[in-house]
């Protein structure tokens, strides 16, 4: 059974700004961003990772070297946050007036519906997460590992795993730096053990 330790990267400037969308933009931590990294650091001192893995981004893969105390981080392109697509660098409030019946169809079906027009389904970013971990397990079918990622490809994850209808998605909490924590076997099943703690 591998144990999974999954987080969502700290605070950035565009998560203060009224949840700005960041998507693909490459956006560093904040000072609050950076004590919440070193704050799940302690929280998870305990633990023996066998492998940390982190998105690309600054904002994850710096996250990931704080709380893995200055570990290796393995970097994974597929764990990169969803592609916005026109939503990326606007609120919602900003962006919903500009085409409301994207959102509507996003809101309904995020599955096939492209975000901000010209970005990925939700479907899409599942794919190539499904293909990170199941590779992981094949690779490694047991222990604990660190991941570190995004709030949108966090949550269309596990909003998958758990059979949830994926227009459902945003009924899971990813709070920046929060722990979840679920455990895969050797067929993929996941099992849900922690979500959006403070250990």
């Amino acid at each position: 059974m591998l144990n999974v330790y999954l987080l969502r990267h700290g605070e950035t400037p565009w998560n203060a700004d009224g949840n700005r969308y960041c998507g693909r933009t490459d956006v560093p931590l904040t000072e609050k961003g950076l004590g919440q990294a070193r704050a799940v650091e302690e929280q998870l001192r305990n633990i023996a990772f066998d492998a940390i893995y982190s998105s690309p981004l600054q904002r994850a893969w710096h996250t990931a070297k704080i709380a893995g105390g200055g570990r290796e981080v393995v970097l994974e392109p597929r764990l990169i946050e969803a592609d916005f697509g026109g939503w990326e660098k606007k609120r919602k409030e900003e962006f919903v007036p500009e085409n409301e019946s994207l959102w509507a169809d996003w809101c309904r079906d995020p599955a096939t519906t492209r975000a901000g027009g010209t970005g990925e389904t939700a479907m899409e970013v599942i794919l190539r997460v499904h293909d990170f971990f199941e590779e992981t397990v094949r690779r490694q079918a047991s222990g604990n590992i660190l991941v570190v990622a995004h709030n949108g490809v966090n949550r269309f994850y596990l909003a998958w795993k758990l059979g949830m209808p994926l227009r459902h998605y945003r009924r899971l909490v990813q709070e920046n730096s929060s722990v979840t924590m679920f455990s895969l076997d050797a067929e993929g099943e996941l099992t849900l053990k922690l979500l959006n703690a403070r250990l």
